[in-house]
């Protein structure tokens, strides 16, 4: 297959109708009666959770251990995509990669979550008897871990080498059952297949559902903050124009396509991104930060393999570990798919690097510029950061974060254009990445973007309008349907090794066994 066949692929109607229906009807029996949603998607997740959240655990650090030992082996010299040089300059590609998780925690995570577990020490560090000021290291430490090295390499490293080869080195379609190409042969991408349809089909939903959850978040917490600079009313007609906005943007991005509007975005947010950090670096607790920062990632670290496979409180796994696992398990397929499109002419090596480890340190400084600050301000005086997020959410906490700081309304207007901007390169990325899986080739129709903006947008407002709950009940579907998007990332776990070596083959890097043999052989008789 060449990459001119696959141009000419058409749209996948089954997998479309299928993947797209799910949604209406979920956005349907919403509509009906979301109390009676809610309480199914309740039970399904505790079902998740109780029986897939160990396996997502040891999914998770395998599939980190695996991507890194890659990295450092001879296999990490392999050239990605059929291309010698990359298509895009370090900090483009970088910034494209940083826009995809980083999007998802974005602002207001990194404030609250670190002052969730410095207020309540995680069970794994309960039963040591910290004291206030000890605790901010293990409750960074937790929030840098949910945000940090197994998160990240969940959404692009194994599933990317595999797809990568699939795509570009065999020409097949740049598909999420893709994947599973290794393992099963063209047979899964016949008409007909039921692994390939549903591997796509379970993708969209997943990454569909992980995307309308932020956007709808996206209008509340907006909504709050904008009442609390500038007085403007925390309405559900200021929430939907938050969306629209944003949804206006993400469609714009989405139609100039990657090269254009996408890496413009993330390049954009960004050095935003970067502005804001050395604010809150130069205006908040300096010193603490930093400090806080290299302890709470040394913490991490001395603790990396405890914290990956703790199983002793199920109610708090639920709540923290295992649901961050679902949300990125969710997002996987489509990630690595986003991925594997920006990453021609990449090394193993720097794919890993990039992915696993370097996105995973800008990440936890993030929160350590952000969540740090607040952890500061709410030891200096109790009851500052906390009765705003124990009040009124993770909004109230960013919001009393920047009470604190110098030119604060400025930080705090800051913090909110970027947020959107992270959210709508989410919103552009994911609907690329769902056009993707509907037509199989990487440069799929403008129209199909701009919809699959256009929709992840309208929903997200309907289901704000039913009622916040509403929002909460997708955000948790999304951990529902991990449960089959985490059996589709398994196999490139083992998979991945063997496709590097067939490229380290072809590319000369490592010889045939016989051919070792036959060298081996000619020396000794020579």
């Amino acid at each position: 297959m060449t990459d001119e066949t696959n141009r000419r692929t058409g749209l996948d109607w089954v997998t479309f109708i299928i993947s797209g229906g799910f949604l209406i009807l979920f956005l349907v029996m919403s509509l009906v009666n979301d109390t009676l949603m809610g309480e199914w998607i309740t039970s399904a997740f505790d079902f998740s959770v109780t029986f897939f959240g160990a396996f997502w655990q040891l999914l998770l650090l395998a599939t980190f251990v695996v991507g890194v030992a890659l990295a450092l082996s001879k296999y990490g010299k392999v050239k990605l995509g059929k291309l010698d040089t990359p298509e895009y300059s370090l900090f483009r590609w970088v910034s494209m990669i940083l826009c995809t998780l980083l999007a998802a925690g974005g602002v207001f995570w990194a404030a609250g979550e670190p002052l969730y577990h410095y207020l309540t020490t995680p069970p794994l560090f309960a039963e040591e008897g910290m004291s206030p000021a000890e605790s901010v290291v293990p409750g960074l430490a937790q929030s840098f871990f949910h945000w940090g090295f197994t998160a990240w390499a969940s959404l692009g490293t194994v599933t990317t080498i595999v797809l990568m080869y699939a795509h570009y080195h065999k020409g097949y379609p740049l598909k999420p059952r893709t994947m599973l190409y290794p393992m099963f042969g063209e047979k899964i991408f016949r008409k007909g297949s039921i692994v390939g349809s549903v591997a796509d089909i379970v993708s969209i939903i997943a990454v569909a559902a992980g995307t309308i959850g932020p956007i709808g978040f996206l209008g509340l917490q907006v909504g709050y903050a904008l009442q609390y600079l500038f007085n403007v009313p925390d309405t559900i007609f200021t929430q939907s124009i938050v969306i629209i906005f944003l949804v206006v943007v993400a469609s714009i991005s989405a139609a100039t396509g990657v090269d254009k509007g996408i890496q413009l975005l993330s390049r954009i947010n960004v050095g935003l991104a970067l502005i804001l950090m050395l604010g809150m670096l130069i205006l908040g607790p300096t010193l603490f930060i930093i400090d806080s920062f290299i302890g709470a990632e040394a913490y991490q670290i001395q603790n990396f393999v405890r914290m990956s496979l703790y199983r002793g409180d199920d109610g708090w796994l639920g709540y923290w570990t295992i649901f961050f696992w679902g949300w990125f398990i969710g997002f996987g397929p489509a990630m690595a798919m986003f991925i594997s499109r920006i990453s021609r002419g990449r090394s193993i090596r720097e794919l890993i690097l990039a992915v696993a480890i370097l996105a995973p340190i800008v990440s936890n400084f993030w929160f350590a510029a952000v969540g740090g600050s607040g952890l500061f301000y709410e030891m200096e005086n109790p009851g500052a950061i906390s009765d705003a997020l124990n009040n009124s959410g993770m909004p109230a906490a960013v919001m009393a974060i920047m009470e604190q700081v110098p030119f604060g309304t400025v930080m705090a207007s800051g913090f909110l254009v970027v947020t959107i901007v992270f959210v709508a390169t989410t919103a552009d990325s994911m609907s690329y990445s769902v056009a993707v899986t509907l037509t199989g080739h990487a440069h799929p129709p403008r129209l199909l973007r701009v919809f699959w903006a256009l929709l992840f947008g309208a929903i997200a407002s309907t289901l704000l309008g039913i009622g916040e709950s509403s929002i909460q009940t997708l955000q948790n579907f999304i951990v529902v349907t991990a449960v089959p998007v985490s059996i589709l990332m398994l196999p490139p776990v083992w998979l991945a090794p063997k496709v590097a070596r067939e490229m380290a083959v072809d590319q000369g890097i490592v010889l045939e066994e016989k051919q070792q043999q036959t060298q081996e052989l000619e020396k000794k008789t020579s």
